[in-house]
């Protein structure tokens, strides 16, 4: 082998090539010591003895490279373990009872003619992860605060409910109500946790993959940032996240790591439940997980906790001197390890530890059972408290705990690490009396085959039961618990919206400006300024916030530690610990998951904070859409802007910017409110009623209600009027209202135009007034989402109550006296206004963007997509021609006359507008 100066320079981990060596001699030294280990005792010693220099070197402090991975042993070594302070025979009946009442409670919700099913064996394996926190970490809130955030793993839900049954936070009635919410109410349990199905118990929706790490980063960013701005104390609050090794495939579990190491978040751990297994088979049969997750969370920043064996291991690795069984362990491959779960003893004897004299020797004095026997460490309570308080300790990094565990452990041979367990619902009588056995339950084998299996209570004076209260008195109340402990808000004045209602004046401006003019204002409350929480992905130029900058400042925990390169400007670039500002880069997930953990403030910590996430419209309910859902299933609240709205709108950005569905996207979402209105004074209303609805009181809802906001706003100057007199405030909140009232020509017709597309409206009854005759009034569709929402309500209501006098829609009453025909328009595909067509009073036709959206001038555009004035016009006579109230020949005529064929024709439009 080269060695000294003929090896050829090369860099392995973060190793220099290029510093001098100014001593060679002693460097060969140590190389030929190296050798020398290698020749003599083998790679296994020399390994060894390397560890142990970059152990030494740490300790030192010597620069040295992180290691990707380690041994795949335990991190905590055996000495090192805290001593237990919980009583663990107590606690293994309390998982026996949980375990068993988690399982029935699924199989008899797959019952004949319920069939509704679940899961059992996600919980199976994660048990002991959960009842070691339930028993000595997780606190509650009934000291006040927040207490700590457990992010759940959704499948493991049924183990969450069979504890609180133990507890008597849930009757056995409920349990049998397990996915029957309506049929069963009001006892039913909601599948997963859901808040906004169990407000009073869950807080965090996690089952859609990916969300739950996600949110919980920024969950416990939040908590820092309250703290850090004087709104909470939230020093005492600890965030848990238990996740599944399957879900780590998601983008969004690991896409974020490194904002949680960058800001020193010790105040979070993650669990990983590395049970091998996908929902249809190994995670990684010829790899290892479990390594792969420690090099990912190294490389990010994290601190890494390993819990992969359990204490029966000990004694074989402290025998393992020449290293031959950790390399068995390493080398191992997941796949193996999962058939290793489900075969004997003595397959494990042969294919484990048969091929090396060595291990043989090692297992010679054990049994087949006792080979059997040799657990994973997720399923050890010591070993499991000693990991979540050394995730307690750690200072200054999160941690994550990578704990390997059996899938269906305990639920006997059908079901412990089985490629289909997860989609197994039933027991049958013989795996219940099997499991039964394993857990040592005094259940007769007549009540397992006499009906449906019993649930099993120790009986609530019971010591188990008595323990299981003791804990949970003493770490501060149950969980998962959700407390809206919030009071309402005083709300700004009306003279704070008077600003914006004057208008813009002879000044043309977007309606994201208006937004940002109007929010200005509102910062400036001092009731409620200080709740604002901004937050955007890197875009507060575009959207005209830079001028918060110098005032709200950016948040970041360490501060400025630099001179901006534009600090000498008015409006310069400035960061603080203090900063009101959520600046979370180029991720719009980062940012969905800062909203939501910031809109339901409110309930977690008892402090409503009121986030505004202003974000490319385009990149919101589509990309990020599942986040929206998490956001209101969490009940969170808050304002949320579509900011570059329309399909036409925002010139030379081309297809992936073109947003001309996402008031469509928001429509599917029962607690989005969404409007898309078209000037400032309109903006005012809706802002303050938002506040008055989310923020406010009343005798339904007197801790607010659990809706968001979604405004689309866009960056086209316009002149913006002032509110007219008289305006029709109901109108512009529940959807529509007339804008501008027809005053010549002799036939009537209806213009209903939403956003930007109400100055083209407006251009449009000019021209239809001068050059046809046709007295058009223009209607601004603030929601269409909304008018059809409220129809939709009535329409049910009658439905069910054909003996009463039958409602009628809001849309429908409002344009009764109205004389058609209707034509609809918007910067939107068609479908937006085609929701209200049903309850529009006659004649009724949109106009809307269709189709992939491209780079042109806005005239252009709308020429081609057939939505600008002039389109509007020809689609006026059109349904005027079908009335026969104009002769059809017009149609060609104005066709011809504005050039409706020719996208070139068309006036390019305003230029530029960036807010």
């Amino acid at each position: 082998m080269a060695s000294g100066p003929d090896r050829n320079p090369i860099i392995i981990g973060g190793l220099p090539s290029q510093v001098p060596d100014f001593d060679p001699e002693e460097t060969q030294e140590w190389l030929d010591s190296l050798d020398a280990a290698v020749d003599e005792r083998g790679r296994e010693r020399a390994r060894y003895l390397m560890l142990r220099l970059i152990e030494r070197a740490r300790e030192k402090r010597v620069a040295v490279p992180e290691m990707r991975s380690t041994d795949y042993v335990n991190t905590i070594a055996t000495k090192d373990e805290p001593y237990f302070p919980g009583n663990e025979e107590i606690e293994r009946k309390i998982l026996n009872a949980t375990r068993w009442n988690a399982a029935v409670m699924v199989s008899r919700a797959q019952r004949p003619g319920i069939g509704v099913g679940g899961h059992i064996a996600t919980f199976a394996s994660s048990a002991s992860l959960y009842d070691v926190g339930f028993n000595h970490f997780f606190r509650g809130k009934e000291e006040g605060d927040g207490g700590d955030q457990v992010f759940f793993q959704g499948h493991a839900s049924p183990g969450i409910y069979a504890r609180a049954f133990l507890l008597d936070r849930l009757s056995e009635q409920r349990l049998d109500a397990f996915r029957q919410e309506k049929s069963k109410a009001p006892h039913g349990l909601s599948s997963y946790p859901h808040p906004r199905l169990m407000p009073d118990f869950w807080e965090f929706p996690t089952v859609s993959m990916g969300l739950g790490p996600l949110s919980a980063i920024f969950q416990a960013r939040m908590n820092r940032y309250m703290e850090a701005r004087g709104i909470a104390d939230t020093s005492k609050s600890h965030v848990w996240a238990f996740l599944g090794d399957g879900e780590m495939d998601e983008p969004e579990s690991l896409g974020q790591l490194s904002i949680a190491a960058r800001e020193g978040l010790d105040n979070l751990t993650f669990v990983v439940n590395c049970n091998l297994q996908r929902l249809d088979g190994p995670v990684r049969g010829n790899g290892k997980i479990i390594q792969e997750l420690e090099s990912q969370f190294r490389g990010a920043g994290w601190n890494v906790i390993k819990l992969v064996w359990d204490r029966t291991w000990d004694p074989l690795l402290a025998q393992d001197r020449d290293g031959v069984l950790v390399n068995r362990l390493n080398t191992t491959p997941d796949g193996q390890f999962q058939t290793y779960a489900t075969e004997t003893g003595a397959y494990i004897r042969e294919h484990f530890f048969g091929d090396d004299h060595r291990l043989r020797a090692m297992v010679e004095n054990m049994t087949d059972d006792q080979i059997l026997h040799l657990g994973r460490g997720g399923h050890d309570h010591k070993k499991v408290y000693a990991a979540y308080a050394a995730a307690k300790a750690h200072t200054g990094q999160p941690t994550v705990i990578l704990a390997q565990t059996v899938k269906g452990w305990t639920l006997g041979p059908n079901f412990e690490g089985r490629n289909a367990t997860h989609q197994m619902k039933k027991l049958t009588v013989a795996d219940l009396k099997g499991f039964r056995d394993r857990l040592h339950l005094p259940i007769s084998d007549k009540e397992l085959e006499d009906g449906l299996p019993p649930y099993y209570h120790p009986g609530r004076d019971s010591e188990e039961i008595q323990y299981m209260h003791d804990r949970r008195k003493g770490l501060g109340g149950y969980v998962p618990t959700r407390v809206v402990r919030s009071k309402p808000l005083e709300l700004p004045a009306d003279k704070t919206y008077a600003s914006v209602k004057k208008g813009s004046g002879q000044q043309s401006i977007a309606t994201t400006m208006a937004f940002v003019r109007l929010l200005k204002d509102l910062m400036r409350d001092k009731e409620i300024g200080k709740r604002f929480v901004l937050i955007a992905p890197d875009e507060y130029r575009t959207f005209g916030m830079d001028s918060f900058f110098p005032s709200a400042k950016i948040y970041n925990p360490l501060g400025q530690q630099y001179e901006a390169v534009d600090r000498d400007l008015l409006l310069a670039y400035k960061e603080s610990p203090t900063g009101q500002m959520l600046h979370d880069g180029i991720s719009e997930a980062g940012c969905t998951a800062s909203l939501i953990a910031a809109g339901s403030a409110y309930a977690t910590h008892g402090e409503p904070l009121i986030p505004v996430y202003v974000f490319y419209s385009m990149f919101g309910f589509q990309r990020t859409g599942d986040q929206f859902w998490q956001m209101s299933d969490q009940l969170a609240r808050g304002f949320v802007l579509g900011a570059t709205a329309g399909r036409t709108t925002l010139t030379g950005e081309g297809l992936q910017h073109a947003d001309g569905h996402s008031q469509l996207l928001a429509s599917t979402n029962p607690g989005c409110v969404a409007y898309d209105p078209a000037f400032g004074f309109e903006i005012a209303h809706i802002v303050q009623d938002g506040l008055r609805r989310m923020y406010g009181s009343d005798d339904e809802h007197p801790h607010g209600e659990d809706v968001f906001y979604y405004l689309t706003v866009y960056n086209e100057p316009i002149q913006h009027p002032a509110e007219p007199e008289g305006v029709d405030v109901d109108g512009i909140l529940k959807g529509i209202h007339r804008f501008s009232q027809g005053t010549s020509g002799s036939i009537p017709a209806q213009i209903m135009a939403s956003g930007v597309a109400v100055p083209w409206a407006v251009e449009a009854q000019r021209i239809l007034a001068e050059e046809w005759n046709v007295k058009a009034d223009v209607w601004s569709a603030t929601s269409w989402n909304e008018l059809r929402r409220e129809a939709v309500e009535v329409e049910e209501h009658n439905l069910l109550h054909p003996e009463e006098e039958q409602r009628v829609p809001y849309v429908t009453r409002k344009l009764t006296d109205a004389e058609g025909p209707f034509v609809a328009v918007s910067d939107w595909m068609r479908s937006v206004p085609d929701q209200i067509a049903r309850w529009v009073p006659g004649t009724y036709q949109s106009l809307g963007a269709d189709g992939f959206g491209f780079a042109d001038t806005r005239g252009a555009a709308r020429r081609y997509f057939h939505i600008d004035a002039q389109s509007i016009v020809v689609a006026v006579l059109t349904e005027l021609a079908r009335e026969g109230k104009v002769d059809r020949s017009a149609l060609k005529q104005a066709i011809d006359r504005y050039q409706l064929l020719d996208v070139a024709a068309a006036d390019p439009g305003a230029a530029g507008g960036d807010a």
